[in-house]
C-alpha cells in the first residue's frame, strides 16, 4: 500500500512539474503568460495552445487559486478544492507523460 501511494505522488509530481516546464517554455517562446483566455484569441495557433493548456492546466488553476486566496480573500475551502482539482489533473497528466516516456524507452 505504501508503494502505491508513492507511485500516485510520483505521478502527481511529474504532471505538475511537466506542466510548469510547458508553461514556462510557452512564455519563453511567445512572450505571453499562459492562461485559459488564450483560446479566445483564435487563429491557426489555437490547436497548439489547446494542447499546451491541457498539460499546463494545473499550473494555471493553482496560480489563480492562490491569487484568489491572498488578493481576493476567498474562503479557504476554495483553495482546498482547487488543490484537489489540480492534484487530479496533475495525476492524469503525469500518467500520460510517464506512459509516453516508457513507450519511448521500449
Amino acid at each position: 500500500m505504501y508503494h502505491d501511494l508513492l507511485v500516485y505522488i510520483y505521478a502527481i509530481t511529474t504532471g505538475f512539474v511537466f506542466g510548469g516546464v510547458i508553461g514556462s517554455f510557452f512564455q519563453l517562446v511567445t512572450g505571453k503568460r499562459i492562461k485559459f483566455e488564450l483560446l479566445m484569441e483564435g487563429g491557426p495557433i489555437v490547436v497548439f495552445t489547446a494542447m499546451v493548456l491541457v498539460l499546463a492546466g494545473p499550473i494555471i488553476v493553482m496560480r489563480n487559486a492562490i491569487k484568489a486566496q491572498f488578493i481576493e480573500h476567498r474562503p479557504g475551502h476554495w483553495l482546498a478544492l482547487s488543490t484537489l482539482i489540480c492534484a487530479l489533473w496533475s495525476f492524469m497528466s503525469g500518467i500520460f507523460v510517464l506512459s509516453f516516456a516508457l513507450a519511448l524507452r521500449a
